[in-house]
């Protein structure tokens, strides 16, 4: 091996020393984790007590290749595990709509940057140890 060669492996070695002292990927929040649901298949739960409008990372991007091509949507772990749970309202005594039950939590969209979309999960409401965790789906219906 070459004097270079060492070089350049000093250099890549020293360079992913730093990636992995920066950030670690966690595909789920620490106060999550994946369990079987009462819902449907797997579900997301809390593992502490979550607030109300608490940002809970990306659950999906939407990237547009080019104008030809369709939308492509991309769930993480956090978007691909959460169930579906429909807003439901009614009238209330004065004949107005009001919602009585629904997700505990939502998703907002990011600015866009570029090509690419992100939308989070926020929590709608307190969210108790060991609630699953659910969403009104909007990009598909169920």
């Amino acid at each position: 091996m070459t004097e270079q060669n060492e070089e350049h492996f000093e250099v890549i070695s020293e360079n992913r020393g730093r990636e992995a002292e920066k950030k670690n990927y966690k595909p789920l929040n620490y106060d999550l984790f994946i369990e079987e649901s009462m819902i449907d298949g797997q579900g997301l739960f809390a593992s502490n007590d979550i607030p109300k409008g608490t940002d809970l990372g990306i659950s999906h991007y939407k990237i547009e290749k080019d104008k030809m091509s369709a939308t492509e949507l991309i769930r993480t772990p956090l978007g691909g595990f959460i169930n579906h749970q429909p807003i439901v309202r009614e009238p209330n005594k004065d004949n107005e709509m009001i919602e009585v039950s629904g997700p505990n939590c939502i998703k907002v969209q990011a600015r866009p940057d570029g090509a690419k979309i992100e939308y989070n999960l926020h929590t709608r409401r307190d969210i108790k140890a060991g609630e699953e965790l659910t969403l009104e789906y909007t990009f598909y219906k169920p």
